[in-house]
């Protein structure tokens, strides 16, 4: 039997993989275990790297992603594909102290705990090299979260921790799966009913690579926060488009005002214009923010521009279409019935753009 499935999610590791798993080799040794990689297709070969330690060691397992990205979404499918009786989950670049995997594992594989989370905010641990704004918005992040889930964590937003296998794919179904904070999502999902072991650590500076911290990743963060807290009335990535969708209403009158009144075209150019350059701006802001996961590049990112588009034009038909049966045929009242119009242009731009351009329907 299996005690610990460490599972290591990766993108972009290359230079890291193969020491963060002799690390864990190290001080796994009196636990029976597997490693399990989990790489989100990384350019610079991280999986092939993983693939050729797993040839030689028939402890290391390495599952690549093609079209998924995603640490939550990675280390739930580790999970699906893990043997351990316990689930321990570990950054691949070697900012997590390995040194207490022992500790975070015990308690679980004793059941003293049903999870052991690695934080960094109590005696014994902390930081290193972080600049003051970073260490104020991860602070910002843990009180924001600690209010939302009413848990006593300390640090919620820990990556690092461990967890009865059992439990973790017991909730598999609750989880939305999203951004890279999979404890966070664990915490949600559970509603208190986890017995916690807490370890402290230091959260190291990273060697080589770059963070995966980027305003994209820290709007996916917020986007979980709000499933939790607001997704049962509104969807996250249904608010986000709509959200996305009204800069791109503010885009359209910037540019319409430019052609039309600032270089004294007819209004027809002017529309056309605005229309072309605020639905541009919505595909792109959308690829990057309301689809983060499933980013579109490349040739595809052309392909998806000609979908987006092909689905918003059909859009403002509906949307047209919609508000004059209602204005001219049903005698509702004008103002109510082009909202109604916006509301079925936003739901089928949505609809059709999820399915069709990026795949998610």
């Amino acid at each position: 039997m299996i005690d610990v499935s460490l599972i290591l999610p990766t993108r972009n590791e290359a230079s890291n993989i193969a020491e963060a798993i002799a690390r864990a080799k190290s001080v796994l040794a009196d636990v029976s275990y597997e490693i399990i990689v989990v790489d989100d297709n990384s350019p610079d070969g991280t999986s092939d790297i993983a693939r050729a330690i797993a040839a030689d060691d028939r402890t290391v397992r390495c599952v690549q992603r093609v079209g998924r990205r995603g640490l939550a979404s990675a280390c739930i499918e580790g999970a699906l594909a893990a043997s351990g009786r316990v689930i321990a989950v570990m950054d691949a670049d070697l900012q997590h102290d390995e040194t207490i995997l022992p500790k975070l594992i015990a308690p679980v594989l004793t059941g003293d705990a049903d999870i052991a989370i690695g934080t960094r905010y109590v005696s014994g641990g902390g930081t290193e090299g972080w600049s003051d704004e970073r260490e104020a918005q991860s602070q910002f992040a843990t009180r924001l979260t600690r209010m939302l889930t009413k848990t006593e964590l300390t640090d919620p937003m820990s990556g690092f921790f461990a967890i009865r296998a059992d439990q973790f794919r017991g909730l598999i179904p609750k989880l939305s799966g999203r951004g890279f904070k999979i404890l966070l999502d664990i915490v949600f999902a559970a509603s208190g009913n986890l017995r916690v072991h807490e370890e402290p650590f230091v959260f190291r500076g990273r060697e080589s690579g770059e963070s995966k911290l980027d305003t994209p990743t820290a709007i996916q963060f917020l986007m979980m926060l709000y499933d939790r807290v607001l997704g049962h009335i509104i969807p996250a990535r249904f608010a986000l488009f709509g959200a996305v969708g009204s800069l791109g209403v503010i885009v359209h009158f910037a540019v319409l005002a430019l052609v039309f009144q600032g270089l004294g075209t007819n209004f027809l150019i002017g529309q056309a214009s605005a229309v072309f350059v605020a639905m541009t701006f919505n595909f792109f802001l959308n690829n990057l923010l309301t689809f983060h996961d499933v980013r579109l590049r490349g040739w595809a990112l052309l392909k998806g521009w000609v979908s987006f588009s092909l689905v918003c034009g059909l859009g403002a038909i509906a949307n047209v279409g919609v508000a004059s049966y209602l204005f001219s045929e049903a005698g509702v009242l004008w103002t109510i019935s082009a909202l109604a119009g916006i509301l079925v242009g936003v739901v089928w731009n949505y609809v059709m753009s999820s399915r069709f351009t990026w795949g998610q329907l």
